[in-house]
C-alpha cells in the first residue's frame, strides 16, 4: 500500500536525519552550507512552529495523537481513485509521527534546516507543509459536485 510505504519511508528518513544531526552537532551549532542563506543549525524545539507554546510537550503529544486519528479516519473515507489526497495524508501522517517520536523520546523536536529568514525546521515539518498544500490544492481544484462524490 502506497500510503503506508510513504508514511514509513518518511518517518525513517526524518528520524535518521535527526539522529545524524544529534550525533554530529551540539545544540546551537550552525554549519553554513550557503553562507547567510542556508545553514544546518541544530535546534531543540520544545514548542510548536516558531517555538510557540514552548514546553507544553504533553499538550502537543495529545494534539498530535488526535491529528493522527483524524488523518486515518479521513484516509479511510476517501475513495481509492483520489491518490493525490491519499498521498497528502500520508505526508501529513509521516510528519506528525516523526515529530511525535521526538516529543515522546526527547521532550522536544530536533530541527536543523535553517534558511536564516524562516524558523529552523526538519523533514517532518516539510512533509506536513507539503501534505497540507497538496490537500488544499486538491480540494480547491475539484468542483462542488466532485467534492460530494469523493466521500462514500
Amino acid at each position: 500500500m502506497a500510503f503506508l510505504g510513504i508514511t514509513i519511508l518518511l518517518v525513517v528518513v526524518d528520524q535518521v536525519s535527526k539522529q545524524l544531526v544529534r550525533s554530529m552537532m551540539v545544540p546551537g551549532e550552525t554549519i553554513p552550507l550557503v553562507p547567510n542563506i542556508f545553514h544546518l543549525t541544530y535546534v531543540q524545539n520544545p514548542g510548536a512552529a516558531f517555538g510557540i507554546l514552548a514546553h507544553r510537550t504533553n499538550f502537543f503529544i495529545i494534539i498530535t495523537l488526535a491529528v493522527i486519528v483524524l488523518i486515518l479516519l479521513f484516509f479511510w473515507r476517501i475513495s481509492p481513485e483520489h491518490k493525490m489526497i491519499k498521498t497528502a495524508l500520508a505526508l501529513q501522517l509521516g510528519g506528525a509521527v516523526g515529530n511525535l517520536i521526538d516529543r515522546l523520546l526527547l521532550g522536544h523536536v530536533t530541527d536543523f534546516f535553517d534558511f536564516r529568514i524562516w524558523p529552523v525546521f526538519n523533514i517532518a515539518d516539510m512533509a506536513v507543509v507539503v501534505g497540507v498544500g497538496l490537500l488544499c490544492w486538491e480540494i480547491l481544484k475539484s468542483s462542488p459536485d466532485k467534492k460530494k462524490q469523493e466521500f462514500h
